[in-house]
């Protein structure tokens, strides 16, 4: 890990009329990194990440990509500073095959301005197997595809164009524990080539086993930052529910739980 963080958000505060949906949150993220973004609905994970994203504009804060201060207004903008949102969702066009999706709005043409379909295919071939060597129906309507398939699909046009940072939410929500394990899989790739991933989820089975870290949020507050080698699912809950760090638990708070 180097020393220098992927992304560094610091202080990020959102408020929508009387709601204070992020409240002074800073969160930092390193090359190679996955760090999961816990909490129940409505505990302003999706909001922060959504400030990264350009998706929303913060109050104050500020972000930093590699270091330097970062210009995030839009989408675009982030997708600038090579970060990129795969929403549950997906935004996949079901009736359009993997190379479509893959170059839906950056089309590779020919000389002649013609839709170079082969040239689409070839480098949607070489990305996706690099993600997935098993992936054989390319040019299957992703309607037809398995929400793993799919994922490789959303996951290969990411960093086909150049994503170093992913914002991944709820990857594995209504899969199947197959389909589960191949975006575990995908996330692992993702990981050995120095691709930082934040993990939103409020689930916190769905992400303990591939972060090195988590972040719990708790009514738009920072509960805290632990890696995940150092506690237990019962601590992690316990930041979930009842806002408090591991050490502030007490015996009767984790009974619960079981």
């Amino acid at each position: 890990m180097t020393d220098i963080p992927l992304i560094e958000m610091r202080n990020i505060s959102k408020r929508f009329g009387g709601l204070q949906a992020v409240d002074d949150v800073s969160i930092d993220l390193y090359p190679g990194e996955v760090v999961g973004v816990l909490g129940h609905n409505g505990a302003g994970k999706s909001v922060l990440m959504k400030t990264l994203s350009g998706a929303i504009p913060p109050d104050s804060g500020d972000i930093r990509v590699n270091g330097e201060t970062a210009d995030i207004g839009n989408p675009r903008d982030a997708q600038g500073y090579g970060i990129e949102t795969i929403y549950q969702t997906l935004a996949l066009a079901d009736n359009l095959d993997a190379p479509g999706n893959l170059f839906l709005g950056r089309e590779i043409l020919t000389r002649f301005g013609t839709l170079d379909a082969d040239a689409m295919e070839a480098e949607t071939r070489k990305v996706v197997h690099r993600l997935n060597p098993n992936f054989t129906n390319l040019k299957d309507p992703v309607r037809n595809m398995s929400g793993g398939q799919r994922q490789s699909v959303a996951i290969a046009r990411a960093i086909y164009f150049n994503a170093r940072i992913l914002i991944m939410d709820e990857p594995t929500a209504a899969l199947g524990p197959q389909e589960t394990a191949m975006v575990a899989e995908l996330i692992k790739q993702l990981k050995s080539e120095g691709i930082g991933i934040f993990l939103i989820s409020h689930d916190i089975h769905d992400v303990f086993d591939l972060a090195d870290r988590v972040t719990v949020l708790k009514n738009g507050r920072k509960v805290g930052t632990r890696k995940t080698s150092e506690v237990t699912k019962d601590q992690v809950l316990g930041m979930i529910i009842l806002g408090k760090l591991p050490e502030e638990e007490n015996e009767n708070d984790v009974k619960g739980f079981h």
